[in-house]
């Protein structure tokens, strides 16, 4: 099934993949990635998402814990928690593939209903387990619908949901189910990320984030924490970096201003937590970026 799904998603993608090798498609959410060779590391806050990988290797750090995958395996993110990602094993013969499709939690939460209470599980927010066959079975059919754009218009919505139903099914389903209860501790938590993400540069204003998740200051703190693996200080402070990194790498934006638009008064300060968490000071991080770039081209 996996070498099936294979064919399919590689003519796609060498044919659609852009510059960094994403191939988008027709379906929300979903999209195909396409790498000819091993990447650096990638900072990266996603959005909840399933990617079921193809051909190659990756590896993921989330916190403390670190995730190697490939082939007929498939990473599951729960919560918009930072990662660090890097492709692993990929060549110009052997491209890297990989079906990624961010969970709908709209979807979910109808079919959480129609499926009744079954249990859903807490724990890490990242988690690798092998690609189920129903689920690789409903990739399959979905993506062959890009051979027959007629059928898009009515097929591409139930197709989705039937792909989000095999997920819940399997042995996944207990961590998806969370995103879909309605007032869930997760749903709840997204609700105080929410805010945590658009004013990342302010001070955190701990009391209005337990309040817009309907919590004690306690009670909050310690599902903020049970969702995310992070203290809302520890989330917030990674997200600005990872910003700043973004800035600075993709609109060569001054270290200084970079520091500062983010939420940082001290450039020192931001120097040795930038240091701590991408592993070298920042005018170095863009001097080694700079330099790939220019041996790529």
């Amino acid at each position: 099934m996996i070498s099936r799904l294979l064919d399919t998603a590689r003519r796609y993608a060498d044919a659609h993949a852009d510059a960094n090798g994403v191939a988008a498609t027709p379906f929300p959410g979903l999209s195909i990635l396409r790498e000819i060779g091993p990447t650096p590391l990638q900072y990266a806050i996603s959005k909840p998402l399933v990617a079921l990988v193809l051909q190659g290797q990756k590896r993921v750090t989330m916190g403390g814990h670190t995730f190697d995958f490939g082939a007929g395996e498939s990473l599951l993110i729960t919560a918009e928690v930072p990662t660090v990602s890097q492709i692993t094993a990929a060549t110009l013969g052997k491209p890297y593939y990989s079906l990624v499709m961010e969970l709908n939690p709209a979807v979910i939460e109808g079919l959480v209903l129609e499926m009744g209470g079954q249990p859903f599980a807490a724990g890490s927010p990242v988690r690798v387990d092998p690609t189920e066959d129903e689920v690789a079975d409903a990739a399959l059919r979905l993506l062959r619908l890009l051979d027959r754009p007629a059928s898009l218009p009515i097929l591409r919505d139930q197709m989705l949901r039937e792909l989000h139903y095999w997920l819940l099914s399997g042995r996944h389903g207990g961590a998806i189910r969370a995103l879909g209860i309605t007032d869930s501790h997760a749903q709840r938590v997204a609700r105080a990320v929410a805010l945590i993400r658009s004013g990342y540069a302010k001070p955190l204003a701990m009391e209005r984030l337990a309040s817009a998740a309907s919590m004690s200051l306690s009670s909050f703190h310690a599902h903020f924490r049970s969702v995310t693996s992070l203290t809302p200080l520890q989330y917030q402070k990674q997200l600005r970096l990872i910003e700043a990194r973004r800035s600075m790498l993709a609109e060569g934006t001054p270290i200084a201003h970079a520091a500062h638009a983010v939420g940082y008064e001290s450039i020192p300060q931001f120097t040795r937590e930038y240091g701590r968490m991408f592993g070298m000071p920042p005018a170095r991080d863009i001097r080694e970026a700079n330099n790939r770039l220019r041996t790529v081209a």
